[in-house]
């Protein structure tokens, strides 16, 4: 069954959070003293997520990713995905974490039935990794990449959001990550989240970051499995891993988007830069299947074409992506 928008895309990818929670304050994620966290009544409850994950999977829904905040903070994270994998339909289950948690997670993450991990890392030195994070310890990210494989995973993705100034002196010790190890490295650019004062000061595009790469090593295109996000990805020649290029400011790749999200409020949402999201509640609490099965149809059938954000301005309201569902 396949689920279509207005404008033809096959929409066969859901992002799906658990929890606002997080253990680390990112300050381009949230303020430093962190946010208003969701009382335990408006979070969805496992069996209301698992409703609308099962309902989706119904509709054409193929691939979810689980988010947060960070997911492995929420309590009984491991039985959920398993009751989640046992869903009929869903081919791939992939999961996004800052790692803190990993080490002593995986191996129940891996029976649990996730397929793939992605983990933020922003830096690969202790100091600008604390200082971005706000206090993380970059080793235990580290050590919990090396649990992820020794459990079965796949070299984990590592997601980096590059800023000019801050940790783009890092972009090649990146790259050289991935000669020796297998890891997909994808250089994400900066996005304003919430509206901030001259926020391009941080903006390096995918280009100027492929090209640093570029001047050191050759690149070569690599073609992309049936799951892959939105990254444009290359390999140096004999690398283990890859790089990918996330340019969802300088050269958006809207035409290509194939998601929707539903925040762990249940808020569901086309686009992340839409103001535009629907309060899925009413379809819950009572459960309604096929109330809800015809509000997602909706939101599919609504996706806006593209977003507005570009590296001139934005439009968007303000928000926090552990509200949203990073």
């Amino acid at each position: 069954m396949l689920l279509t928008d207005s404008t033809g895309r096959t929409i066969n990818y859901l992002r799906l959070s658990v929890t606002d929670r997080c253990n680390l304050r990112c300050f381009y994620c949230m303020p430093k003293e962190g946010i208003v966290n969701k009382g335990h009544a408006a979070v969805l409850t496992y069996e209301e997520l698992l409703l609308v994950a099962e309902t989706a999977v119904g509709l054409g829904i193929e691939k979810i990713r689980i988010t947060g905040g960070e997911p492995l903070v929420r309590a009984d994270i491991i039985g959920f995905l398993e009751k989640l994998a046992g869903i009929p339909g869903l081919r791939h289950i992939a999961l996004t974490t800052n790692g803190l948690l990993l080490a002593e997670m995986a191996d129940d993450l891996y029976r649990a039935g996730v397929q793939r991990l992605n983990v933020s890392l922003d830096s690969l030195h202790p100091h600008t990794f604390s200082e971005i994070t706000r206090g993380g310890d970059l080793k235990k990210v580290l050590a919990g990449l090396d649990a992820a494989e020794q459990a079965g995973f796949p070299p984990p993705k590592i997601n980096c959001v590059i800023m000019r100034g801050v940790n783009d002196a890092e972009i090649l010790d990146f790259a050289e990550r991935t000669l020796s190890n297998g890891n997909s490295i994808r250089f994400i650019e900066y996005m304003p989240a919430v509206k901030e004062d001259d926020w391009q000061r941080y903006s390096i595009s995918g280009e100027e970051i492929l090209g640093r790469i570029a001047d050191r090593y050759m690149l070569e295109h690599v073609d992309k499995g049936p799951f892959s996000g939105p990254s444009r990805d290359f390999r140096i020649p004999g690398a283990r891993g890859s790089i990918g290029i996330i340019t969802a400011v300088s050269g958006h790749f809207c035409s290509e988007c194939n998601r929707i999200r539903v925040t762990s409020t249940g808020q569901a949402k086309g686009c992340l830069f839409s103001d535009t999201k629907t309060d899925l509640i009413p379809w819950l609490r009572p459960p309604d299947r096929v109330g809800l099965a015809g509000v997602l149809k909706e939101i599919v059938s609504t996706k806006p074409e593209r977003h507005d954000i570009s590296q001139a301005g934005y439009t968007h309201t303000n928000f926090t992506m552990s509200h949203v569902g990073g």
